[in-house]
């Protein structure tokens, strides 16, 4: 099964896309579209850019927030199914996938447009309103809605199946995106004489894109744990999803869900895309995930010393720089067995 996280890869390391933005978008020479998706891109191919932007985006976030965990987001050079296996099954970790591939691309889309890249969108001029006391409307909103159009639309072209994982697929791809719409703020800048605030102005901005990866974090490990009911329907079988706990609260739309078991990932496994916790770096004194005791799964640690040369006595001169002497120090580097 070709996921979506998939199709997107295809757009961010595609060797047509070795420079994003800087070479011709060829949609038919992006494997694994379905029909919608190649009319989508030709008719959308000025913001196909900031789809593989998005989808750097949501890669390097993986990889930051799990950057501790037995899984930490590997991904495989030269491979259409950049994670291996991993993503064949219905696990926490392909909910996360999906939420933060379709989350990247609804964010770069939307900054894109804000910042004048494309000509098809650009501020959002519809979710104003009254200004507060004290300031009002100005600068450019940024337009989510149009972001998350793009991501829906493209995303979600395949997950119209009528069985379990099409609908896995789009609870978390829209997860991700309403999390985006659900953290827009004012942001608001200040106008006077000699920095006074006299007038201030406002408008619609996202996030850092650090804080939808925080937040998603947090959903991957509150994820609901479902099951898969069948249905005859005038169309055939119909397979749904249902919480498989009934004293725990339903899904929200935020909510990541799943219906298959993790592997342990402790050990490499083609079948499964584990690649073992082997040589990874852990922390001796966590007692979480990240600790050299679950990291790497009982096995034990070895140590090292690493000399590492950094900066250090530094003095401020008046005025204005700062000088530093560069200093030579020694750490233990504890790896998994």
């Amino acid at each position: 099964q070709i996921t979506l996280f998939w199709l997107f890869q295809s757009l961010a390391v595609g060797h047509q896309y070795t420079s994003l933005g800087t070479q011709p978008i060829l949609c038919s020479s992006i494997p694994g579209l379905v029909p919608k998706q190649l009319r989508f891109c030709r008719n959308y191919v000025e913001i196909m850019p900031s789809v593989a932007e998005g989808v750097k985006i949501g890669i390097q976030e993986c990889q930051h927030q799990f950057r501790g965990r037995r899984w930490n987001c590997t991904t495989i050079n030269d491979n259409l199914a950049i994670f291996g296996p991993v993503l064949d099954k219905a696990t926490r970790e392909s909910a996360f996938v999906h939420a933060i591939a379709s989350a990247g691309v609804a964010f770069a889309v939307t900054r894109a447009c804000s910042e004048g890249s494309a000509t098809i969108c650009g501020c959002d001029t519809r979710r104003k309103g009254p200004p507060g006391e004290g300031w009002k409307w100005g600068g450019c909103s940024e337009d989510v809605e149009f972001g998350s159009m793009v991501s829906r639309e493209f995303a979600d072209a395949r997950e119209n199946r009528p069985d379990a994982r099409s609908a896995m697929n789009r609870q978390n791809n829209e997860a991700g995106r309403v999390t985006i719409t659900d953290h827009m703020y004012l942001k608001c800048k200040c106008h006077g004489l000699s920095g006074s605030c006299e007038v201030k102005t406002c408008w619609w901005s996202q996030p850092d894109f650090r804080v939808i990866g925080d937040y998603m974090k947090d959903k991957y490990d509150s994820a609901s744990e479902m099951v898969v009911e069948k249905h005859r329907e005038s169309r055939g079988w119909v397979e749904t999803l249902r919480p498989k706990y009934t004293f725990f609260k339903p899904p929200t739309e935020t909510d990541l869900v799943y219906y298959e078991s993790s592997p342990n990932f402790c050990e490499p496994n083609p079948e499964t895309g584990s690649f073992g916790t082997r040589d990874r770096i852990c922390n001796l004194t966590s007692h979480g995930i990240d600790g050299c005791d679950l990291l790497c799964c009982g096995r034990g640690h070895d140590t090292q010393t690493e000399k590492r040369k950094e900066k250090c006595h530094c003095i401020f001169h008046w005025c204005c720089y700062v000088s530093c002497q560069e200093c030579t120090r020694v750490y233990d580097v504890h790896t998994c067995k």
